[in-house]
């Protein structure tokens, strides 16, 4: 069970989910991919986590957008349009009959290699695109209860070393982080930059809130989160000061609040880092208004 922001419920449908390999459906038991195939070899590929909601898959072209940015920048060729491959998810959830309280990982990798090395130029075949929907909703006692977040020597590299705008297979500095955060009994890892400001977390966008305004980093050394994104459209046109750029752990540590925000649940609250308490060590007010404006937003995004 993950603990943090992806706390969930297992949930006894997904034992009998159909799984997309490369346009096959097949049961959850028997998806299976090559040995040789890029993803398991080298971690290379691209992947989006999205979310199925009253119906409708929310925000489906920013992720996709994202997905294409990436693939292009790796010179990898997912070989399906981007309305090829919404059809090919929609095809996949309509085969499991699921209509909400989804959550989908898309992956695509450069597919199966010819020998195991990393030259792109021995893949043997197209891209691999595995579609992996499950019935998977976040907690609800996390969202209101919050996080507690730890500060770890790993950081978020320059865009010269590995862009961490790149939504790769190759997350392998996010899971040292991850493992460090959970040795020191946190539940999610908080993440510096080369200059040592405040990056983001190791799989989510990291925010706080000073005297009513909400801060959040430059964006020049995290990914360029959907929710994030969201929360920060939501702030302009409600009339709530936000703010991008560098902030020290000190900002942190005086925060009147802190939340985190991702595709899976949402925004979440901070309640503590490195053992400081944030505020009052509770959801803040701010915090709370953005929750019920997010959950206003994906309910507009399903009427669509």
């Amino acid at each position: 069970m993950a603990t943090g922001t992806h706390d969930y419920a297992d949930d006894p449908r997904n034992a009998s989910i159909l799984v997309s390999v490369n346009g096959a459906l097949v049961p959850r038991d028997q998806a299976t991919m090559s040995v040789f195939d890029s993803g398991f070899i080298l971690g290379d590929g691209v992947w989006e986590g999205l979310r199925l909601h009253g119906g409708r898959l929310m925000f489906l072209d920013a992720h996709l957008a994202r997905l294409y940015e990436g693939a292009k920048a790796l010179d990898l060729d997912i070989g399906r349009t981007p309305d090829e491959l919404a059809g090919d998810i929609q095809r996949c959830l309509d085969a499991n009959d699921m209509v909400d309280g989804v959550h989908i990982r898309l992956m695509v990798t450069r597919g199966v290699k010819k020998t195991p090395y990393q030259d792109p130029r021995v893949t043997a075949g197209p891209a691999t695109i595995v579609i992996i929907p499950e019935y998977k909703e976040a907690s609800k006692e996390t969202a209101e209860r919050g996080i507690r977040l730890f500060t770890v020597h790993v950081r978020r590299g320059a865009p010269d070393v590995q862009d961490p705008r790149l939504n790769s297979h190759s997350k392998l500095n996010c899971i040292l982080a991850c493992i460090q955060a959970a040795k020191a009994g946190a539940d999610e890892a908080l993440m510096l930059d080369p200059h040592g400001f405040v990056a983001t977390c190791n799989s989510t966008n990291f925010f706080i809130v000073r005297d009513g305004a909400v801060w959040t980093s430059s964006g020049r050394y995290c990914m360029p989160g959907i929710t994030r994104a969201n929360v920060l459209r939501l702030c302009a046109e409600n009339g709530i000061a936000a703010f991008e750029g560098d902030f020290s752990l000190t900002q942190v540590y005086g925060a009147d609040e802190a939340f985190v925000t991702g595709t899976f649940a949402g925004i979440v609250p901070v309640v503590e880092v490195d053992g400081r308490v944030i505020g009052d060590g509770s959801r803040g007010a701010v915090t709370l208004r953005l929750q019920w404006l997010y959950d206003e937003l994906l309910a507009g995004e399903g009427r669509r």
